[in-house]
This record gives C-alpha cells, structure tokens and sequence, in this order.
C-alpha cells in the first residue's frame, strides 16, 4: 500500500514551532523518520503556522528535498499555494485535494495536468458529502471523466470516499468501505482508492485500536493508500502483515524489515 506519512503539517506544535522559527533540523528530522518507518510520500501542510504561507510551503519543500526524492504531497485549500508548492515539489508529486465539485476541478485538473502530479478527490460536490457508497462512486466517476478529458489517467486519482468519525456517524465506515470496493469498477485502469485514517477515530477513546482495526478492513476492500503516520509503529506492523495475509508481498520470516527496507 501507499502510505503518505502525515506528520508535517502546522496542525502539529512541533512542525508549527519549527516554521515559525525556520528550523529545518525538526522539518528534515521527520522526513527521515516517516521515510525510515515505511513511507512512500510525505504530505506537506502548512496550517495555521504562518501569515505568508505560499513563502512557507516553498521552504518546507526546499527544506525537505536536501534530504529526500521522495514525493510529497501538497496538502492545502489554497490555489496559490498549492500552484507554488507542487511546481517546488516536482514530477511524480500529489495534489491534496480537490473535491467533485465543478470550480475546484476547472482550477486543480490543469495544474494536475501540467505538472504532471496525481490528485486527491474527496467524495464531496455542491451538495455535500453523500449518505451512502452509490453517491460517492457517482461523484468519483466524474471526476474520473474529468481527469481523462485533460490527459490525466484514472490511476493517478486517489479517490477518498470521506470518513466521517464513527463517534458521530456509526455508518460511514461501512459506506466507505463499500466505496473502495465499487471504485474498482470505474474504469480501466481504475482510480486507486485513498484513506486519511486517522479521521475515523476522531473524538474517541482507543483511537490507536480503532485506526489499526479500520486500516486491516480497508485494506482487505481493495484499498491502495493511506495518509497516516507511519512512525506509529504498531499501525504500520498491522499494515505490513495484512498485506501478507493478503498475499501482496512474498512472505519471509523477517517481513516487517524486508518491507521497510523496499519503502526506504
């Protein structure tokens, strides 16, 4: 699975600190870290860490490319950061996100296209978000339309089917779940299917336990990536030995370290 390591975003007080005293040991140190315990990607917001944030991401990107290659993703609402924080990010590079609905894909499309970056698009459009699976494959479908009228394949959508807390809504991990699987089905190749976890524990208690638990579902449903924190190391052993029960990787008997070793 795709994991994009979560930790570098403003939202943190150790990541807002180091912005706000332009520390690039802190911003480096956790990129090494997310990258050494089995990510792929690293997502990079700024939150509310900063006045001039376009300035900010493009330091957080120069910051963490004297360290690291590896793809990041630009996590931000704002059109004139992400324009700046993807053309710093590079090829290869992801748009965190776009919704389904029609004004954000007109802007995001052709800033996926022509910087040659996957995009992120939450199961969201003019309506809101919707109560069951059937409408948030609708709203993945067009955006899957949309994305191949502007050059861009199906696999490089990341479709988040939107999860909503299971303390406020005990349906919508199951509504979700339901998404990843119907996704499958869209389009050939299919979009890959994207969580951001830790959503689904918000507001309760054992949200550890309830992470690892939804993260092994998801990942029998057929899901592709997860945006996590890859240094919480009881998720990622249960991530890792999932996908060996569910023969993605070839079993050894030091299989946490060899698939650690392959995601460095």
């Amino acid at each position: 699975m795709y994991v994009i390591g979560e930790r570098i975003n403003g939202m943190f007080k150790d990541v807002r600190q180091a912005i706000q005293a332009q520390d690039k040991g802190i911003i480096q140190d956790l990129a090494k870290k997310q990258l050494a315990g089995g990510a792929h990607c690293l997502d990079v917001n700024v939150g509310p860490a900063s006045d001039d944030p376009v300035s900010t991401v493009q330091w957080l990107v120069e910051t963490i490319r004297e360290v690291t290659d590896a793809p990041l993703a630009i996590d931000t609402t704002k059109h004139d950061v992400m324009a700046t924080g993807i053309k710093a990010a590079g090829k290869g590079s992801v748009i965190n996100s776009t919704t389904g609905q029609q004004e954000k894909l007109d802007v995001l499309l052709p800033l996926a296209a022509e910087n040659d970056a996957s995009l992120i698009a939450l199961t969201i459009d003019e309506k809101g978000i919707p109560r069951d699976a059937n409408g948030r494959v609708e709203i993945a479908l067009r955006v899957v339309a949309g994305a191949m009228e502007h050059g861009i394949s199906p696999d490089r959508i990341y479709v988040d089917g939107v999860i909503i807390p299971v303390s406020a809504d005990q349906m919508t991990p199951t509504h979700v779940l339901n998404t990843i699987s119907q996704c499958k089905m869209l389009a050939d190749p299919p979009p890959k299917t994207i969580l951001g976890l830790s959503n689904v524990s918000q507001g309760a208690v054992y949200r550890e336990l309830i992470n690892r638990t939804y993260m092994v579902m998801a990942l029998a449903h057929g899901l592709d990536a997860a945006i996590l924190d890859p240094m919480d190391t009881e998720l990622m052993d249960a991530l890792i030995t999932a996908e060996l029960l569910l023969n993605r990787n070839v079993y050894c008997a030091d299989f946490l370290k060899a698939y650690r070793a392959s995601a460095a």
